[in-house]
């Protein structure tokens, strides 16, 4: 009797993550490819953030947890935290560089782990979490500010806005389309990553 190999649960885990943080970049990126390049600097008020600078926090936020992950703590001494909140980007093309950077350090810091890290302590200002629940913070931080971008753009594009999700009104079909298809094993963002 032959019986199905199956990947480790860690190695399930790790892919899935990888696909979840390429989901929320790709969204970040359609809001942004639909703002124009000055209201990427759009502030409701002065209290609140553009979508600058809300890209200035995560790329550093990115850079401080993820740069040697697994061997220095996530809060690096060289993170200026409070000036991620002050904006000294100027074009689409900067902005779109330090989004791609601090992407860049997270993708590969996850792609270098293995199943056995996922139980390893790491530190983040003194406060030990294992690897596993490292990825869910920033996998629950990074979704949220996203979010964010995702509805200044909403709010910047109007009726202009195309819909990055199921648009209203059309859950139905989509519906009946996905219930007309076989059951499947597939990871929910394989669809939107094609």
């Amino acid at each position: 009797m032959n019986v199905p190999s199956h990947k480790p649960l860690s190695t399930d885990y790790l892919e899935s993550v990888k696909k979840q943080f390429l989901y929320y970049k790709l969204l970040g990126e359609k809001t942004m490819a639909q703002v124009p390049d000055d209201a990427l600097f759009w502030q409701y008020n002065p209290d609140s953030n553009s979508i600058a600078l809300i890209v200035k926090h995560l790329w550093g936020n990115m850079l401080s947890r993820w740069t040697d992950f697994l061997t220095t703590d996530g809060e690096k001494e060289w993170r200026s935290r409070d000036a991620e909140f002050e904006n000294d980007i100027s074009t689409r093309a900067e902005l779109l560089a330090r989004w791609n950077a601090g992407w860049t350090c997270l993708l590969a810091a996850i792609d270098s782990l293995t199943d056995e890290d996922l139980q390893k302590e790491i530190f983040i200002r003194n406060m030990g979490h294992s690897v596993l629940e490292a990825i869910n913070r920033q996998l629950a931080h990074y979704p949220y500010h996203v979010g964010q971008i995702v509805f200044i753009g909403k709010m910047i594009c109007g009726e202009k806005w195309h819909s990055l999700s199921i648009p209203r009104g059309n859950s139905v079909d989509y519906n009946a389309d996905k219930f007309a298809q076989p059951k499947r094993k597939e990871h929910f963002t394989d669809e939107f990553m094609r």
